[in-house]
């Protein structure tokens, strides 16, 4: 019986690719790689600025409670589009669209998608505890800084008023 050896060149070729095909059937789109960032875009509007609007409001005030609007139509000066897109590196993207319209310069009438009753990027814990206390994520989140100690003074922080002069 004769046994063929491979040179060793043509093994450490076969198992290179043995081990490349075994280690592709691992990977998945889940990893992270390659880095997709969140894209957010427009104005985001919560529940507590649509309910400060009212009827008979000047272009200023509504300005003041929502915020610049993204859309301002040369065609269509009596109306202000406030869209909202965030579409995550990886998951579903959210859109949402808010319009106010204007006669005379005072506010008639808004519609639009719901909107969320806490600021993006909040932290879900507390909305979740506002929601079980049935107070706002606002009121919870200054809970939160109002019953945080404040720190120490740092001893390795001079005052630049006690500092020694130069001579």
């Amino acid at each position: 019986m004769k046994v063929h050896k491979l040179p060793s060149l043509v093994r450490t070729s076969l198992a290179i690719g043995v081990s490349a095909v075994l280690l592709s059937a691992c990977g998945t789109g889940k990893w992270g790689f390659p880095y997709r960032a969140d894209v957010q875009q427009g104005n985001w509007i919560t529940e507590q600025q649509v309910a400060q609007l009212q009827v008979g409001m000047s272009r200023e005030q509504v300005r003041y409670a929502l915020g610049t609007p993204t859309l301002q139509d040369i065609f269509h000066a009596d109306r202000w589009d406030y869209p909202y897109y965030n579409q995550p590196g990886y998951g579903k993207p959210e859109k949402r669209l808010f319009t106010v319209w204007f006669e005379n310069d005072e506010l008639v009438r808004w519609e639009g998608s719901e909107q969320p009753n806490h600021q993006p990027f909040q932290d879900p814990k507390q909305i979740e505890k506002a929601e079980r206390e049935g107070i706002t994520p606002y009121e919870a989140e200054s809970r939160a800084i109002d019953s945080e100690p404040i720190a120490e003074p740092n001893p390795n922080v001079v005052n630049p008023h006690d500092a020694p002069t130069p001579f």
